[in-house]
């Protein structure tokens, strides 16, 4: 994948992760979570033994679910 894709899952992933937690934040700051939930996804998922379909969509529904494990993260930090 090139990297205007990278972007395009990243902001998708941050901004339906945001949309699903009730969190705020403007684009650049889901752009930003939507590309480390990506590799936090991706990490978590070969650390699991998951196979992720290596398309569109399976690399969106693995970015989607690394961001909400960073959105998780971080208001549980913030709250501290």
């Amino acid at each position: 994948m090139g990297l205007i894709s990278w972007i395009v899952i990243g902001l998708l992933a941050g901004w339906l992760a945001a949309k699903i937690t009730n969190s705020p934040g403007g684009l650049l700051r889901n752009i930003a979570v939507g590309l480390v939930g990506a590799i936090l996804g991706g990490f978590l998922a070969r650390r699991f033994g998951i196979q992720v379909t290596p398309d569109f969509w399976g690399e969106l529904i693995t970015a989607i679910v690394g961001a909400l494990i960073l959105l998780f993260i971080l208001q549980a930090i913030r709250r501290a």
